[in-house]
């Protein structure tokens, strides 16, 4: 599932007559970045959730064969959105990538993938250690444990890859709802664990991002 239907306010100007994932970062726009990581680590389907301004990520995604959940007339947030999309998707569990970040290393689906022990997890988060986050600024998302089970803060940035299992959607009565929901429900159980990247990684949620991603794609270093 790729998260494509959100409003990109903090990228100002440039999201006026667009939406944040088409924005170009080296040539590409940012959702390509995302799709191509996705193709090699070969997901059964890929959908992607829609709504500001969904034209061109159609134009895009349609011929890719990526399947589209357009959200209307409400945005549903991670939570409904993922929900709404997963007649698309299939049985639980999925992958989620936000497409507002690149990555400088191994595959972060491949590494969630080899990871995942659906025994003890119903989520895994890949995290960044704050200094391999480019660009962070603030604190930390998560901190882990030596067995990965993670809590609320620390130095951990969550980069927006995970593997989840999709039960716990159903169970929500709200149409409009985060994610985290179900991540607060998950940690209480001790079932909530973090991997960490080895690479770097650059948020590109805002227009001082561009810059710093192109520079880390054109890095020599990983």
């Amino acid at each position: 599932m790729l998260f494509a239907a959100g409003f990109g306010t903090r990228m100002r100007e440039l999201t006026r007559d667009k939406p944040k994932p088409m924005i170009e970062v080296a040539g590409r726009p940012l959702i390509a970045h995302a799709l191509e990581l996705v193709r090699e680590a070969g997901p059964a389907r890929i959908a992607a959730n829609l709504h500001y301004k969904p034209e061109p990520l159609k134009a895009l995604l349609e011929p890719e064969k990526v399947l589209l959940s357009h959200e209307t007339p409400d945005i549903l947030d991670t939570g409904g959105g993922l929900r709404q999309a997963l007649p698309l998707l299939g049985d639980s569990p999925v992958f989620t990538m936000n497409t507002d970040a690149i990555w400088k290393g191994p595959n972060p689906l491949q590494m969630a993938q080899d990871a995942w022990d659906p025994k003890r997890m119903d989520a895994l988060l890949v995290c960044v250690p704050l200094n391999r986050a480019v660009g962070r600024t603030g604190g930390g998302d998560f901190s882990a444990d030596a067995e990965g089970r993670i809590r609320r803060g620390g130095d951990l940035v969550y980069g927006g890859v995970q593997i989840l299992k999709t039960e716990g959607l159903h169970q929500v009565e709200d149409r409009v709802f985060s994610l985290n929901l179900l991540w607060n429900q998950m940690a209480a159980d001790g079932r909530l664990f973090a991997l960490e990247y080895p690479g770097r990684w650059c948020d590109v949620g805002h227009p001082e991002g561009i810059i710093l991603a192109e520079d880390l794609i054109a890095a020599d270093d990983v």
